[in-house]
């Protein structure tokens, strides 16, 4: 079991560094497209497409962490105002909800994923797959999460960064 938790936790750190890396590089990727466009009067063509790409990843990457570290939208306030049996019950069943979702991402995110297998991004020439295979590998990692948070098994790896108390 310990085994399994530390190839886990590999990929997981291996996926939220990847997510980072996607955001520094678009970052840096609009920085250089705008000063060429403002000095230079010239754009790099894939600029705009590997942005854009980069944009979709670094999304269904933080949809995923966000339901890691409980970070997505709640209803506390009202939710409070039941016992903490009836929110138990709320939780177990917010869990279950999120790993169904997790299930549809999987199902048609691949679906979706062979069916664009066909064309190809304009600038690049990548296959336009590439723009749509990180919704079955968020929908992997969401169900793997919201899995292990219906068992009771913590999954934040990030201490502080929640705005308030409860995980509704």
């Amino acid at each position: 079991m310990k085994r399994i938790s530390r190839v886990f936790l590999a990929i997981d750190s291996a996926l939220e560094a990847f997510s980072l890396m996607a955001l520094l590089t678009m970052i840096i990727i609009v920085t250089i497209q705008v000063i060429t466009r403002k000095l230079f009067n010239f754009v790099f063509f894939w600029s705009e497409e590997i942005t854009l790409l980069l944009l979709i990843w670094f999304s269904f990457m933080g949809i995923a962490i966000g339901f890691r570290e409980k970070l997505h939208m709640g209803m506390d306030s009202f939710t409070n105002l039941f016992p903490a049996s009836f929110n138990r019950v709320l939780d177990k069943v917010i869990y279950a909800s999120i790993f169904l979702f997790g299930l549809y991402l999987i199902y048609y995110g691949w679906d979706f994923t062979l069916m664009m297998n066909e064309s190809e991004l304009a600038a690049t020439g990548l296959p336009n797959s590439i723009t749509y295979v990180i919704m079955p590998i968020t929908g992997v990692m969401t169900s793997i999460y919201s899995l292990l948070q219906f068992f009771g098994i913590e999954t934040k790896r990030h201490q502080g960064i929640d705005e308030g108390e409860g995980g509704h």
